[in-house]
């Protein structure tokens, strides 16, 4: 493949996988803030069996509800696991989210390698007023590759460890999710987008 040639395959490549990055940073913000309320209804529900767990109610009025405290305590039970199964729904989701960009930025690196001979150092270092130079834009796929990898690692195996009768994980959940975002690394992944878009836009 000629030099020219090779620069324009490996453009339509980086192109595709720009695309594909923008296209899956929406679909996993989006699946993100599905999390949300599905994590604050885990707290809830495990503050609702701690709470019943402290109430005797052997000594209340509704000690005459003969299994009232085993069935109170099934409902949690079942709707925690409706749940966590709910969760578990949406990291498929961003598991998606992560084998797609991860595909791309593979597909882009390995042309790449098999072109390296026809693309000179001057070639891949050069940029332009339109366009970052191939170096730079490899670099930032491999970036938001390896982000999106992380988070989903992280994500997964948090949710991994919950089960609904363990309570104090399940109230420390919430919190510990949201200590997982990563502002700095999607903001840096929004600019590279931004970098790009008249490379991406260009044909």
């Amino acid at each position: 493949m000629s030099k020219p040639a090779a620069l324009v395959s490996l453009h339509q490549a980086l192109r595709k996988s720009f695309q594909s990055v923008e296209n899956n940073q929406r679909v996993w913000r989006s699946v993100l803030l599905d999390c949300s309320p599905l994590m604050v209804s885990l707290g809830n529900l495990s503050e609702q069996s701690r709470a019943l767990s402290n109430v005797h109610i052997s000594n209340t009025p509704l000690r005459d509800f003969p299994d009232l405290e085993e069935r109170l305590r099934f409902k949690l039970l079942q709707a925690t696991d409706t749940v966590l199964g709910q969760l578990n729904d949406k990291m498929s989701s961003l598991q998606s989210v992560r084998d797609s960009i991860s595909n791309q930025v593979s597909a882009v690196v390995q042309l790449y390698e098999q072109n390296a001979d026809s693309l000179d150092l001057p070639t891949v270092t050069e940029r332009s007023a339109t366009a970052p130079s191939v170096s730079d834009m490899l670099e930032w796929l491999q970036d938001a590759e390896r982000h999106y990898r992380q988070q989903f690692l992280r994500r997964k195996t948090l949710l991994q460890t919950l089960r609904a009768e363990d309570l104090s994980l399940l109230e420390s959940a919430p919190k510990r999710w949201k200590s997982l975002e990563s502002p700095s690394a999607e903001n840096h992944i929004t600019d590279t987008l931004c970098k790009v878009s008249f490379f991406t836009e260009s044909q």
